[in-house]
C-alpha cells in the first residue's frame, strides 16, 4: 500500500526549516530551494504544499504564534492552586522572552520576519493580527488585578498592557543583543511587575477565564 502522508505534519517540517534557516542567515536567504533541501523533500514537494515563498511565509508565522500560545497555556496551567493576574502575566511575559537556546532561536526568527515585515504589506497585516488579542489578554489580566485590590484602581488597562508589550519587546531586543542577561532581563521584568501589583491578593482567590493546560490561545 502506498504511504499516507500527514499534510500537517509536512507543513509544519516546512515551516521549522523555513525557522532554521532564518535564524542562521535570515529570511532573505531562505529560498523555496533551499528550505526543501533543508526540510529533506523535493522543490516540487514543497510547492505541492506553498505555490510561492510569501504564502510559506504567512503559514510559518502563524504556526509561530500558535506554539507559542500553547506553551504560554502550558505554563499558566502548570502553575499550583488558582493563579493570580500577577503570575498569569509574568509567565506569558516570560514566555515572549529569550530565556534558552530554543526560545532564543525563535526570537531571532520573529526579528527576520520583523524586519521583512517593514517592506512587506502581507507578512505586515500578518503580523499586526495577533496584538490586539494579546493586548486584550493582558489587559484583562490588569482589570482582575484591580478588582482584586493589587493594582491601582487609576491604573488603565489597556495602556498598562501596552506597556507590558513594549517592556518585553525592548527587553528581548537587549537580551539578543546580549546587553543584558536572561537573568537580568528576568529581573527587570519583576521590577516592573511589582511597581504595578502594588496591593497584597486576596488569599486563595484566582482569576476567572485563566486559560487552562491545553486550553488552547489565551483570550
Amino acid at each position: 500500500m502506498p504511504k499516507r502522508v500527514d499534510h500537517e505534519e509536512r507543513r509544519r517540517r516546512i515551516a521549522e526549516a523555513l525557522w532554521r534557516i532564518a535564524c542562521a542567515r535570515g529570511l532573505d536567504r531562505a529560498s523555496l530551494r533551499d528550505v526543501a533541501a533543508e526540510a529533506g523533500i523535493s522543490l516540487g514537494q514543497l510547492q505541492h504544499y506553498f505555490s510561492s515563498k510569501e504564502e510559506m511565509l504567512v503559514f510559518a508565522l502563524r504556526h509561530i504564534s500558535d506554539l507559542a500560545a500553547r506553551r504560554v497555556s502550558k505554563r499558566i496551567g502548570a502553575l499550583p492552586g488558582s493563579p493570580g493576574p500577577r503570575e498569569v502575566l509574568r509567565e506569558s511575559l516570560i514566555e515572549m522572552l529569550p530565556m534558552d537556546a530554543d526560545s532564543r532561536a525563535g526570537n531571532l526568527v520573529q526579528v527576520a520576519y520583523f524586519v521583512r515585515a517593514l517592506h512587506d504589506e502581507r507578512l505586515r497585516d500578518n503580523a499586526q493580527e495577533g496584538i490586539p488579542a494579546l493586548r486584550d489578554f493582558f489587559a484583562g489580566q490588569v482589570r482582575s488585578g484591580v478588582e482584586r485590590g493589587e493594582i491601582a484602581a487609576d491604573r488603565d488597562p489597556e495602556t498598562e498592557a501596552m506597556l507590558l508589550i513594549a517592556l518585553v519587546d525592548g527587553l528581548t531586543a537587549y537580551t539578543l543583543l546580549e546587553v543584558w542577561s536572561p537573568e537580568g532581563a528576568l529581573r527587570l521584568l519583576d521590577a516592573h511587575l511589582d511597581r504595578l501589583f502594588t496591593g497584597r491578593p486576596p488569599a486563595g482567590s484566582g482569576v476567572p477565564g485563566v486559560p487552562a493546560a491545553g486550553a488552547g490561545e489565551p483570550g
